[in-house]
């Protein structure tokens, strides 16, 4: 089953390293999954009632603890940084749009002051003394003040609100497509370092969807800063006593909205471990990976009955939430309305002390509740732009780490082909291991020489056939192409010019024809021709739609291909290409014993008078080989071709003679066969 990612690392059965989703590690917060709120059946001892093993954290909730916690002050001092932090991500992603929504927003604020002090006016009038009619056309110039005001606030909130819902998702994309240019290009070897694949998994989930709803939630500041300030500066206008007023009747109530949020976040640390279950206990049962096995197995009960486990666990939190809210904001009501009871007494005795007109306290009523609408506003968004502020801390930093890991800039050309590639004494470490897989490894490989690399799982057979590859760069050690050192060339072309046959090859979600040709040149004879040499011409007259076929279960009239199917379509994709360094990595893996041996066969017809690098456990399919290289630990123990290393002692004969016996009755047997056919 898919856990949740974390950055364990894991080997394939050749030494070579693999990101692999392993459950455990820590829990949010650094809490225990196993804690008063975890669900029942989801501790760390799986047993019949526990299905799942303890889950590691969700990267969209690293920070929700920091958040829930953080004093008014921290969020303070951490505000301006974020803040400019999301305009210049605005600015990168439509400079215009953030021009206009910013200028919009504070050009609102501007016509709300307008709106209130107008409002001053048209009481004053309505309240003087004299006839009703003279009082209404007296106040009527106050009044057409009051409605163009609200008028034009209107449309400049409507008008920023369209330059925000174009700039949103404009910053949503940039923060992706920045990120995927990086990831794109860096070396192989970071993917195995276990703390950059960490942050990778953080940059890519919660921070690079952080980008625009920390630029949502700064525009919302700057909206409910502009309001805010617009009322202060209106009712401070009218009379500076009222300021102190404006800010009593505003802290009850941001006291109960600050409570409201951070019992949101706390609630939603405590049941990280719950709703992910829920989610992947939810995913077993709906999903088409595990629906034969769900059913075979008779599993329904058994998950149903967990599944609703963890979704009371997170049902029970809510109502608890529910409860603790309403009593919060009842509070927070309470205290406004004691707030609200002071400001009218306030306003009451100055009134009868004759030192505020009667309007302006009608204004200042007004001011008042436009300001607990801005600053209710204003929480909110400060809230959301401190938490997503720092997931969108994690995606810059990994963009700033990751630009490291970039190939340098090439100082030197590569030809369109090579005499010879030598590898001198390279040795090659992964990230986090304690050995190196290669070490002090040297070979030339001629051009249009086939050259086989031969041993146990774990030897760095594919190790050094990625170094070939130049998808990694040695630790020490050169490989060069006709005297060019690759550390120095273009790593795109040099990559260009090798063609990867690999036994974990990428299955792409597109058709038949896109999972050959790739990025290449779309040559109808040159598929054929690739096709017909791997056999899978065979297999695309099987599809419904032919070369058109989309073979993702996800699209629809898609077809599914068999492991073997695949493996031929890998192989054509390594034909097609026309590089003159073709590597071959178990291409035969997932293929029938007749198909296998139609591959070679074919290999051997298409890849005549090309340099080739073969790797396979099957040393019957090698025999032809011009050099073979026997790999132990790292080191290349011994060479030749196969009758050489065959008249000597080694682990090369040995490994031959072990697959002979599976087909013979004795091992003596088999290598007297083996004698016989060398003499």
């Amino acid at each position: 089953m898919e856990e949740t990612p974390s950055a364990d690392t894991v080997r394939d059965d050749d030494g070579e390293q693999e990101q692999d989703d392993i459950p455990g590690g820590r829990t949010a917060a650094g809490q225990d999954d196993a804690s008063d709120d975890a669900a029942p059946g989801t501790g760390d001892t799986p047993g019949k009632e526990d299905v799942l093993p303890t889950v590691a954290t969700l990267h969209w909730y690293d920070h929700a603890e920091a958040a829930a916690t953080a004093r008014f002050t921290a969020v303070a001092r951490r505000l301006p940084a974020l803040v400019g932090q999301a305009l210049r991500l605005a600015w990168r992603a439509g400079p215009a749009d953030t021009v206009t929504t910013v200028a919009l927003n504070l050009m609102s604020g501007v016509f709300t002051a307008l709106g209130l002090l107008a409002t001053t006016g048209v009481l004053d009038a309505l309240l003087a003394a004299g006839p009703t009619p003279e009082r209404v056309r007296a106040a009527l110039p106050s009044l057409l003040l009051v409605g163009g005001a609200a008028i034009l606030r209107s449309l400049l909130s409507a008008a920023a609100g369209w330059a925000q819902a174009r700039l949103t998702p404009r910053v949503q994309q940039r923060a992706e497509v920045e990120l995927y240019e990086v990831t794109s290009r860096i070396d192989l070897a970071s993917y195995d370092d276990s703390e950059f694949y960490e942050a990778l998994m953080r940059a890519e989930g919660p921070g690079a969807s952080a980008a625009q709803q920390v630029v949502s939630a700064t525009i919302d500041i700057v909206t409910g800063v502009t309001s805010f300030a617009a009322a202060a500066i209106a009712i401070t206008t009218l009379h500076p006593v009222l300021l102190p007023l404006l800010l009593v009747t505003a802290l009850p109530e941001a006291w109960a909205a600050i409570r409201v949020a951070r019992s949101r976040y706390v609630m939603m640390v405590q049941t990280v471990g719950p709703r992910y279950h829920s989610v992947i206990l939810g995913d077993l049962l709906s999903n088409r990976r595990y629906a034969a096995d769900l059913r075979s197995y008779t599993l329904q009960g058994l998950l149903l009955a967990q599944y609703r486990r963890v979704a009371d666990v997170y049902r029970d939190a809510q109502l608890r939430l529910a409860r603790k809210n309403v009593a919060t904001r009842l509070a927070g009501d309470a205290g406004s309305g004691l707030a609200g009871g002071l400001v009218y007494l306030v306003l009451a005795l100055l009134l009868a002390a004759a030192w505020l007109p009667l309007a302006v306290a009608g204004t200042a009523v007004l001011a008042i509740r436009t300001s607990r609408a801005a600053l209710s506003q204003l929480v909110h968004a400060v809230n959301e732009c401190y938490e997503q502020g720092l997931y969108l801390t994690d995606y810059t930093t990994f963009l700033a780490t990751a630009r490291t890991h970039l190939p340098p800039p090439a100082t030197t050309d590569v030809s369109g082909g090579f005499a010879a590639i030598t590898v001198e004494n390279v040795s090659f470490t992964y990230p986090g291991a304690d050995e190196p897989a290669l070490r002090d490894v040297s070979l030339t490989l001629p051009a249009g020489q086939i050259m086989a690399l031969v041993g146990e799982n774990g030897s760095g057979k594919s190790t050094l056939a990625k170094l070939l590859a130049h998808l990694y760069t040695p630790g020490s050690g050169r490989i060069r192409w006709d005297g060019v050192d690759l550390a120095n060339a273009d790593a795109q072309a040099v990559r260009s010019r090798v063609a990867v046959i690999a036994q974990d090859h990428a299955h792409w979600p597109m058709t038949a024809r896109a999972n050959v040709v790739l990025g290449d040149e779309d040559d109808p004879a040159r598929l054929d021709r690739a096709a017909v040499s791997a056999g899978t011409d065979e297999v695309v007259a099987s599809l419904p739609h032919g070369w058109e076929t989309m073979l993702d279960r996800r699209f629809k009239d898609s077809h599914e291909l068999s492991g073997g199917q695949w493996q031929r379509v890998a192989v054509s994709r390594g034909f097609y290409r026309d590089a003159p360094l073709i590597i071959c990595d178990e291409p035969s893996s997932n293929l029938d014993a007749r198909a296998e041996h139609t591959l070679f066969e074919a290999i051997r017809r298409h890849m005549r008078g090309r340099t080739v690098v073969l790797i396979t456990h099957r040393l019957a399919n090698i025999r032809d080989a011009d050099v073979i290289h026997v790999l132990e630990h790292g080191r290349i123990t011994a060479s030749g071709t196969h009758d050489e290393l065959m008249a000597r002692e080694g682990a090369y004969r040995e490994l031959y003679l072990l697959q002979a016996a599976a087909y013979e009755t004795t091992p003596e047997a088999a290598e007297e066969d083996v004698r016989s056919s060398l003499a």
